[in-house]
């Protein structure tokens, strides 16, 4: 007997329910990669996926085949699925391609965007600020990814190619996964960037239709965060060489 799509919880209320048990275990599966859930690289194995999404293993396989064409998910052969790796240089192609695709989204908005698309825009800035950052006390990291997530589509969302708008959530998606595995570290309780100064410069150079200004804010943006993520790398393996440089001291003596 198929199972109900209503077996399995939604991350996020607000949006559409998934018409398929296979779809519905996609998001699920889909954000908890973003959310750095599994570790890049870490085996995917169906059992353990089945029990934890309520699911069968043809809805399974068939959302494990979405991700794996979307690059979240590896299929290794006859081992089965992983997560995807990581690698500072696909980082950085994703941050260029973001800016690029993203920008050209951006530019296409703002030329074609009314007063509903301003004031929805107006609105999820309003929602991104008042959403504790992560980090912060009681804060809850996936209700502020969705804030910010929805920020970023508001921006863009006049554009009128649905393919481009397509292709920049796929980059955001991967883009966000960079920025939320923390590479067994904890976020810092105060960052250095005011992220919200930030949006609300973005938001400003867009709503006054200044592309050009619009444009080269939110390649800083990027930038900042890429270059936030590249630093996590730089720590992850400075943690990872001093045991071998001691295990290598210790045989050489």
């Amino acid at each position: 007997m198929k199972r109900a799509v209503a077996a399995i919880p939604r991350t996020d209320p607000t949006e559409p329910q998934p018409r398929t048990v296979a779809e519905a275990v996609y998001e699920r599966l889909r954000a908890d990669l973003m959310a750095g859930r599994y570790g890049p690289g870490e085996a995917l194995r169906l059992e353990p996926l089945m029990s934890r999404y309520g699911c069968g293993v043809s809805p399974l396989r068939e959302a494990l085949n979405r991700l794996a064409a979307e690059r979240l998910v590896r299929a290794v052969g006859q081992r089965g699925f992983h997560a995807a790796p990581v690698s500072l240089a696909e980082m950085w192609d994703v941050v260029r391609l973001r800016q690029k695709l993203e920008g050209e989204a951006l530019a296409a908005a703002i030329a074609a965007g009314d007063a509903r698309w301003e004031s929805e825009i107006l609105a999820a800035f309003h929602r991104l600020a008042k959403a504790p950052p992560p980090g912060r006390d009681r804060a809850d990291p996936d209700s502020w990814e969705r804030t910010h997530r929805d920020f970023h589509r508001a921006l863009i969302a006049a554009c009128p190619s649905a393919w481009l708008l397509h292709f920049v959530g796929i980059l955001y998606g991967h883009a966000e996964r960079y920025r939320r595995i923390r590479f067994e570290r904890t976020m810092p309780k105060k960052l250095v960037r005011d992220v919200e100064a930030e949006h609300r410069a973005l938001m400003d150079a867009v709503l006054s239709r200044d592309k050009r200004r619009a444009l080269r804010l939110l390649n800083e943006h990027l930038d900042k965060t890429g270059n936030f993520i590249a630093r996590e790398f730089a720590a992850a393996e400075a943690g990872n060489e001093a045991p071998r440089r001691r295990a290598g001291a210790k045989a050489a003596a």
